[in-house]
């Protein structure tokens, strides 16, 4: 295997995991706060139909950007309200915001079905894009790349270094405790909860306008189920995230480089392309085994209503 070819791979390994990056960390900080939204595909198809939508209108990929998070927000302001108002069940309310969003995006699509939006270029680091290997698949990319990596120093520092992040960890951790010395439980896990659609919203814009970029119906295809899976993979711990984003975006570019590669190899392409969904069943299976890991790690209050006293 040659440089070029390792260049290639590590470059789209990068952009694959991406937008798992961004979804994750974002439901990362939803579900500690204690919110379990399994709605994330939905989210996602309604990020990435808005942005494409808005991208194609007014020619800004930041524009549509902007307009992936709003309407990932509003998805989540949706889920939010059932939950955390009407004291819904997270797990139903989930799956119905996951097939709602799914369904209403290909509605909304389809008069962009035929349209492709010009590819956004990569912004090129000086000097660190010249590193050997490494420096034309990190630091020659896509703008929302370095966001990512931004979001996950940014997480990092919120969870661990600042009050609110503690705050937002012991909502998380014991949600009556945070209410009776005081703090407004309900309005921090809306703000979780918004902050999670949005950046679902994100990353869903990221497919249809950087990554690929066009829109055509269910091109999110199971990337929101992956990016829940891999909070639980990383033992929703910030970093675990970042690394097992880049895991799962090699598994799923594998495929593609296997098929092109010309090798004689008799394994049809639907297993391949079955790969990242076979692979994050057994990431999770063998988590389930390690019970007390998950307990250790897993706000207590996760996925649990939770009503202040009046």
């Amino acid at each position: 295997m040659n440089l070029d070819i390792i260049e290639s791979i590590l470059f789209a390994t990068i952009i694959a995991g991406t937008p798992l990056i961004i979804v994750a960390l974002g439901q990362l900080i939803a579900e500690k706060s204690g919110v379990l939204n399994l709605g994330a595909e939905g989210m996602m198809a309604m990020g990435a139909v808005a942005g494409f939508a808005v991208t194609f209108h007014t020619g800004n990929p930041w524009l549509g950007v902007l307009a992936g998070m709003v309407a990932g927000a509003l998805m989540s302001l949706l889920f939010a309200v059932v939950v955390l108002t009407l004291m819904g069940n997270q797990v139903a309310t989930g799956l119905a915001l996951s097939i709602f969003g799914g369904g209403l995006s290909a509605f909304v699509g389809k008069p962009y079905e035929s349209e492709v939006l010009e590819a956004v270029p990569t912004l090129r680091i000086p000097l660190l894009a010249d590193i050997p290997v490494i420096g034309p698949s990190l630091f020659n990319q896509q703008p929302l790349v370095y966001l990512a990596w931004a979001l996950f120093g940014g997480i990092v520092w919120f969870l661990y270094k600042s009050r609110s992040g503690l705050l937002l960890r012991a909502v998380g951790e014991s949600p009556s405790s945070a209410h009776s010395i005081g703090y407004p439980v309900i309005r921090i896990r809306y703000m979780a909860t918004l902050f999670g659609g949005a950046m679902a919203g994100v990353g869903g814009s990221f497919l249809s306008v950087f990554y690929t970029p066009l829109w055509v119906e269910g091109m999110v295809a199971g990337r929101g189920w992956i990016a829940i899976a891999l909070v639980v993979f990383a033992t929703w711990r910030p970093f675990r995230v970042l690394v097992g984003a880049y895991l799962f975006g090699g598994v799923m570019v594998a495929q593609f480089f296997v098929q092109g590669s010309g090798l004689d190899i008799n394994i049809p392409s639907q297993f391949l392309s079955s790969l990242p969904y076979l692979a994050t069943i057994i990431v999770l299976v063998i988590i389930s085994r390690d019970q007390n890991t998950v307990r250790l790690n897993a706000p207590v209050s996760l996925g649990q209503s939770y009503r202040p006293d009046a």
